[in-house]
């Protein structure tokens, strides 16, 4: 029987184990480092317990500091969570060396199958359909070099161990080998403690999907069926679903038929995941397993209703599984959004620093829809350059999939964040794009799709006009306020018309705003369109939701001079409100020219200046790699914008940067 639990983790996974563990009257013991002294888990959890400092080399991968922990607060088990050290096989033996219960599978099935060269042998005899690749570790760049040329262009190289799209590159060409080559041994090593890498043929067009499976010790496994995660950027997942759009049950049961054939080959016991490419006949691929709880877990505990890690405490205490394969039901459909620290503005560059204002969405479960947020923050927490950029994983239930397309599109609408980048307006986005609403994806979505990176959704002119109409209620009530307090008004809906231009980025909209009873009426004088629009909004707040017609908008809301800066569905917007004499006036203003960066290589992200490849002196061409920038476990190359010279270096390796700090200057 367990009592009580350490969490060998942090941030949302943390918290996520401490809840599912005080509904089972379990206890739970939080570890934590220098940069989570007042982290959530840690408030969260019955105990706490100091392990070193930030650097997770130095505390939260150390498992000597974890058994400390254990013994110190006299806990009866463990669970890793994911990251960290929940793949790793000495942590396990360790654990089961002192007597200690590890939640999670035994250190036999972690071994073999966190290696993906012999994962992926074990697999073939197992009867699981693999990828075509070099069934060793490559050594060497030329190495590397030899067999993308034996293969085929384009090829994955990838990580042996670990996962998380960490350590990962795809190569188009030789060029890319060469460059992927160092930086996924870099990433794997500071990611996984071990660089080495394998090479197999990448598939084009492929869907990426999983199967949970679930094991007990007693030779009973069963799987949860699947989820869909081709929505990606970098081989990190950004949106997961399940079940998939594309998948028919005949391919499902195949699919979870060979994921716990493999589960079986090894022995499996808890929770895991069997991931497979699948093309776009159908055909599907072994990719890895994962050992250990996924992140995107959420999706099938909402279509399944089955506690993932109840069930892995279950398992860890040698219980049999409750359920047969027959009995593992589908119901609805949910979608996970992962949402970041991180600026799709500028290519998806991780952000850092203090959450002014986190305020998520309501977490809801009607028999309609369900809202969930399993994260690790809270207003005024601070997003450190230690660890993962992920702020929350945000989720949506409903009987379908365009109704719970809906549902998230409203919840990311309502949540708000601010004090950092954020990849809320990109999320948003996604969700309107129509390849994602015909369920018309690949794992090359976001670079297809994408193409000159993320400058914010387009919205229709219907939207814009609606939008300036918001803004012309958030204008009028801000002006009753001043009226009311300044004495010059009796009664807050005292009639009233005003005469404004709304600019929306550069776009004028000239209307006339009216008073009617409770409502705001706007006549657009172009084409004379009218609007009559109801809210509670009130001066000050960062939220509403404004009635216009028969639709209901959500809108987060900052002050600007003149005007606000408005997000909704994607975009963020600069509104300015003026009266017409204003907007004579503004014709004779000087523009600002903003000064030029040309001849600057700025820091793009706050992190650790790993390397520099050039000298003073040295001519380099467009592309060229110039320094390598760490920040939150991954590596950046940092390229030549053009031609140049490199007439002065600002910094040196080992440095701490900071954003748009200078790194090197050029000459052309």
């Amino acid at each position: 029987m367990i009592n009580k639990i350490l969490i060998a983790n942090r941030g949302e996974i943390a918290c996520r184990i401490i809840k599912t563990a005080q509904r089972l009257g379990i206890k739970t013991v939080a570890v934590y480092s220098d940069a989570d002294r007042k982290a959530l888990h840690v408030q969260m959890a019955d105990e706490e317990l100091y392990i070193g400092p930030a650097e997770a080399t130095h505390s939260y991968l150390v498992i000597d500091k974890i058994i400390e922990a254990v013994k110190a607060s006299q806990s009866d088990a463990v669970h890793p969570g994911y990251g960290f050290l929940s793949e790793n096989a000495s942590f396990v033996q360790r654990l089961e060396h002192e007597k200690i219960v590890f939640i999670g599978p035994p250190a036999r099935a972690i071994e073999l199958m966190g290696d993906k060269l012999k994962s992926k042998k074990i697999a073939a005899n197992a009867g699981v359909s693999t990828v075509p690749g070099h069934l060793g570790i490559v050594e060497s760049t030329d190495a590397a070099l030899g067999i993308a040329r034996e293969i085929g262009f384009p090829v994955m190289i990838k990580a042996s161990a670990g996962g998380g799209g960490k350590g990962m590159r795809v190569a188009n060409n030789e060029n890319e080998v060469i460059e992927g080559f160092k930086s996924s041994q870099n990433e794997a090593a500071n990611s996984f403690g071990d660089n080495r890498l394998i090479i197999e043929k990448f598939i084009e067009s492929p869907r990426h999907i999983e199967i949970q499976v679930l094991a007990d010790s007693l030779g009973n496994c069963i799987y949860l069926n699947e989820r869909e995660c081709s929505i990606q950027r970098r081989n990190q997942k950004v949106i997961e679903e399940a079940p998939s759009p594309f998948l028919d049950s005949q391919t499902r049961q195949s699919m979870g038929e060979q994921a716990v054939r493999l589960a079986k080959a090894v022995d499996y016991q808890s929770a895991g995941t069997v991931e497979f490419i699948v093309d776009k006949d159908k055909n599907f691929y072994f990719l890895e397993m994962n050992t250990r709880l996924q992140v995107e877990h959420p999706v099938t505990e909402l279509t399944t209703g089955i506690d993932l890690v109840e069930q892995m405490i279950r398992v860890a205490t040698n219980n049999p599984l409750e359920l047969s394969q027959d009995q593992v039901p589908l119901n609805g459909w949910a979608i996970e959004s992962r949402v970041y620290a991180e600026d799709p503005r500028r290519n998806f560059l991780p952000s850092t620093g203090r959450l002014s204002r986190y305020r998520p969405p309501q977490e809801m479960t009607t028999s309609e829809i369900v809202i969930r947020n399993d994260t690790g923050v809270y207003e005024g927490d601070e997003i450190s350059v230690y660890y993962d950029p992920m702020i929350a994983k945000l989720c949506s239930w409903a009987s379908d999939r365009k109704s719970a397309i809906l549902a998230m599109q409203e919840a990311l609408d309502c949540f708000e964040i601010e004090g950092i980048a954020h990849n809320l307006a990109f999320l948003s986005t996604v969700y309107d794009h129509p390849r994602f609403i015909e369920g018309n994806i690949t794992t090359g979505f976001i670079e297809e799709e994408f193409k000159s990176g993320f400058s914010g959704a387009v919205l229709p002119p219907t939207t814009l006009q609606m939008l300036a109409s918001c803004t012309a209620y958030i204008f009028h009530m801000q002006e009753l306020r001043k009226s009311a307090i300044s004495g010059q008004m009796a009664a807050p809906y005292y009639p009233i018309e005003r005469n404004l231009a709304i600019l929306i980025d550069n776009e004028t909209y000239s209307l006339k705003l009216s008073t009617v009873g409770d409502k705001i009426k706007t006549i657009f004088k172009d084409d004379g369109l009218t609007h009559f629009i109801e809210s509670h909004w009130r001066p000050n707040q960062h939220y509403g939701t404004f009635q216009v017609e028969r639709s209901k908008i959500h809108l987060k809301i900052s002050y600007i001079p003149y005007g606000y800066q408005l997000n909704y569905r994607g975009s963020d917007l600069t509104v300015l409100v003026k009266t017409s004499k204003q907007i004579n006036l503004s014709a004779y203003m000087k523009e600002i020219i903003p000064p030029d960066t040309t001849k600057i290589l700025q820091c793009p992200m706050p992190g650790l200046l790993t390397d520099i490849f050039v000298s003073i002196g040295d001519t380099v061409e467009e592309g060229q790699p110039l320094c390598t920038i760490e920040a939150m476990k991954m590596e950046n190359v940092l390229k030549a914008p053009k031609g140049a010279r490199i007439s002065a270096i600002k910094v040196a390796p080992g440095d701490t940067l900071l954003v748009d700090q200078t790194i090197i200057e050029f000459e052309t």
